[in-house]
């Protein structure tokens, strides 16, 4: 079977905004720590009979009460962009999708058209209703929700659980991570308690409050599937992985754990019916809090950058590179004069400890150079060509302007890899923006099975930059199992695991 691993892969299914009805957008999150709230009682345990082992099923009915008036619901009126040739755009409601008028509107549009939607000409604006939910972090009207929730946003209006209702100010939204801080103008409102992620564990009972459908104060309850999930959204958010019912509406209310205490923000589902099908996603909350403190300091957000690009080590990989087990981050791409590139990290380096943290999976390093801020240094215990390494870098900002390679263009010899290469012509590295490399003429047998195709450019084996033919054919004489490849095609370099043991 053809490996993916050279084409921009996605989710079979659409990664749904949950909060989507409307055409709402995210502010950044507010994580704030109220010393006014009390812990909940320990939920109730209905114990097993005699005959059967005891088993402990949570009472959430406390923390509904208890918490349940700190959750809102937050509804929104803006403008969105669809083709002219749109049925929407005309109020054809002909096959099932409704007008703009319509709360479902933006929740029909993001189905048919993909997260994205299509870009181009003959667009007009639309208005838009939108629907999602939050949660009061402070008693003076810090509210904490989801940026797609509030995004384009003209008006959002709070709405409590008693019943009154505020126009809201944005104070902040931060696309990146998902997460929007509002303010409504009140005082002595509930408010709920932040919990710790680390303490947070995989089985744990979890439950959300929101407005799915616009059914406000709805609760649903479930577990905790796993922790530090990656999805492909270009996010460097950890996810908490749920099967909690999540549905268009509960983007951006809180997610608690059985203490009473939230420890993420309900955001996207992974769906192929547009509803929920038993895979949720929240974001951490002390992802939140670090994002909601910058806003309310200064009204916006900073991330740091290392300025390189990973992918997951798996087995053929760890062959590869010698690897005692296949864990880390592999270092695809390093940004020209990015802070990676300042303290000499190189591609087919794997970054396997940060600071004293071990990076199991790829999505470990971004997680975590997320929470860290512009300027701070990182230690790298990392492996290079067979052997361990340590590399110190100092973290840059995001929103910096790096220079950037520029990268255009598209035995060996048909024996046991299945390439036939051929050395770069001195025109096709500058057009490259490469010093060494091969181009792919002719793909098959495992290579070609592993996806690389004529135009590629061979840039390292195993880690170790080429620049004859003959050295790749002595590289894959000595493999036992498999190499990586590491393949320029387009605008994007990735490593390849080529089996052919």
């Amino acid at each position: 079977m053809k490996s993916e691993a050279l084409k921009n892969t996605r989710l079979v299914a659409a990664l749904l905004a949950a909060g989507a009805i409307g055409g709402a957008g995210v502010s950044a999150l507010n994580a704030v720590h109220s010393a006014a709230t009390a812990a909940v009682p320990p939920p109730a345990v209905v114990a097993g009979t005699a005959a059967s082992a005891p088993m402990a099923l949570p009472d959430f009915s406390q923390i509904t009460e208890r918490y349940g008036p700190a959750v809102v619901n937050i509804s929104v009126t803006g403008t969105t962009k669809v083709r002219n040739d749109s049925p929407l755009a005309q109020g054809d409601e002909d096959d099932g999708a409704p007008s703009s008028g319509d709360p479902f509107f933006e929740f029909f549009k993001r189905f048919q058209q993909g997260p994205g939607g299509p870009g181009g000409r003959g667009q007009q604006e639309m208005p838009t209703r939108g629907q999602g939910s939050g949660f009061i972090v402070s008693a003076d009207g810090i509210i904490l929700t989801n940026a797609h929730v509030v995004k384009d946003a003209k008006e959002v209006s709070v709405k409590l659980t008693d019943r009154r209702e505020f126009r809201a100010k944005v104070l902040g939204a931060d696309p990146k991570t998902d997460v929007a801080v509002l303010r409504i103008e009140a005082k002595n409102l509930p408010v709920v308690t932040l919990g710790k992620i680390s303490e947070l564990k995989v089985g744990e009972w979890v439950l959300a409050i929101g407005s799915p459908f616009g059914f406000e104060n709805t609760v649903t309850a479930g577990v905790v599937s796993a922790k530090g999930r990656s999805l492909p959204d270009d996010s460097a958010v950890p996810f908490i992985q749920t099967d909690v019912a999540v549905n268009p509406g509960n983007s951006g209310g809180p997610l608690f754990n059985a203490r009473g205490e939230v420890v993420g923000i309900n955001s996207q589902i992974y769906t192929r019916s547009g509803g929920y099908q038993g895979v949720s996603f929240a974001i951490p909350i002390d992802v939140a809090a670090k994002i909601k403190n910058q806003i309310v300091a200064t009204g916006k957000v900073e991330h740091a950058r290392l300025g390189v690009a990973v992918q997951e080590v798996n087995q053929a990989f760890a062959d590869s590179f010698r690897l005692d087990k296949p864990e880390g981050a592999l270092i695809s791409s390093v940004e020209k004069g990015g802070p990676a590139d300042k303290a000499g990290l190189q591609s087919g380096d794997v970054i396997r400890n940060v600071n004293g943290q071990p990076i199991v999976s790829s999505g470990d390093l971004p997680a975590l150079i997320g929470l860290l801020a512009p300027g701070d240094t990182l230690k790298l215990d990392i492996w290079r060509q067979g052997s361990a390494k340590e590399i110190t870098a100092k973290l840059g900002s995001a929103n910096e302007k790096t220079a950037q390679a520029a990268v255009k263009k598209d035995g060996p010899s048909q024996g046991k890899l299945g390439l036939a290469l051929r050395p770069l012509q001195p025109d096709e590295k500058q057009e490259a923006g490469v010093d060494n490399g091969l181009v792919v003429q002719q793909a098959s047998g495992p290579a070609a099975l592993a996806g690389v195709q004529a135009g590629d450019v061979l840039i390292s084996i195993n880690g170790v930059p080429v620049k004859s033919i003959d050295q790749v054919r002595a590289t894959v004489a000595k493999a036992e199992k498999s190499v990586a490849l590491l393949i320029q095609r387009g605008d994007s370099k990735i490593f390849v695991p080529v089996n052919f043991g």
